[in-house]
């Protein structure tokens, strides 16, 4: 007799506790359901997409594909009219209001009002300052990574006079219309990281994050990015369209 048979008698022997209760059985786990084309394509860029466009799918994918395709354009298209900077902007200090503070108070588009514009201040010495060119360096590129982000530059002893040399080089953060922090000899006496410095910033609030930041391969206008597809591609492209158609602590 096998006590681990499943029979009326090895039940009745378990119930006046002859046999040990029968284990239950792990079910086997069901294999992870593929993922769908809608997931596959959620992170796609356009040129990625644009590439499995060149396989050959059938009428159905290649639709889902091309919806998707124009999702990513219309993101992309309103992600970049955020994107207002992009570079380190020397200014003078008769600009300094206009280009720093008052810029700090513009709400980007489609924001909630008061939300503001983070803007760096980047105050460095003329001539040979490692400390300076090193910072000026690093600020170009998180300007050009944080488009959203207003970066400026100016010689310290020309935007406030008489600013101590020891004190460069220093960044001043606004966002609406006030000073988040100073950051006095930043890297002056212990070389600071580009990674460092992107963390400060993230923290007090003066970077937005960007969904698309860098400018994608293939332009965005939809025409020019046409010629990118095959003809099938292109023809259905197009005929949806047809479709679709019918203030600062210093004394500054």
């Amino acid at each position: 007799m096998d006590p681990n048979e499943d029979t009326e008698f090895n039940d009745a022997l378990r119930k006046h506790g002859i046999l040990p209760p029968k284990k239950e059985r792990t079910p086997t786990p069901s294999p992870p359901q593929s993922p769908t084309l809608a997931a596959k394509l959620e992170d796609k860029t356009t040129d990625e997409i644009d590439e499995l466009l060149q396989e050959d799918n059938d009428s159905d994918t290649e639709r889902v594909m091309l919806a998707y395709r124009e999702k990513r354009l219309k993101e992309m298209k309103a992600e970049q009219s955020l994107h207002r900077f992009g570079d380190l902007l020397p200014i003078s200090r008769d600009e300094y209001t206009r280009e720093v503070a008052d810029a700090s108070k513009v709400d980007e588009p489609g924001k909630p009002p008061g939300t503001g514009t983070g803007v760096v201040c980047f105050l460095y010495k003329e001539g040979i300052h490692p400390p300076s060119v090193r910072l000026r360096d690093q600020l170009k590129a998180l300007a050009s990574r944080y488009p959203r982000t207003k970066f400026t530059a100016i010689v310290g002893d020309k935007c406030i006079p008489n600013y101590p040399d020891k004190m460069l080089p220093t960044l001043i953060l606004y966002r609406g219309g006030a000073i988040k922090e100073q950051l006095v000899a930043w890297g002056a006496r212990t070389e600071g990281s580009i990674e460092e410095l992107e963390a400060v910033l993230i923290q007090d609030g003066i970077l937005d994050p960007t969904k698309f930041p860098q400018r994608p391969k293939s332009p965005v206008n939809e025409d020019d990015e046409e010629t990118h597809l095959k003809p099938s591609s292109r023809s259905k492209l197009k005929q949806k369209a047809a479709n679709d158609d019918s203030d600062s602590d210093f004394d500054l």
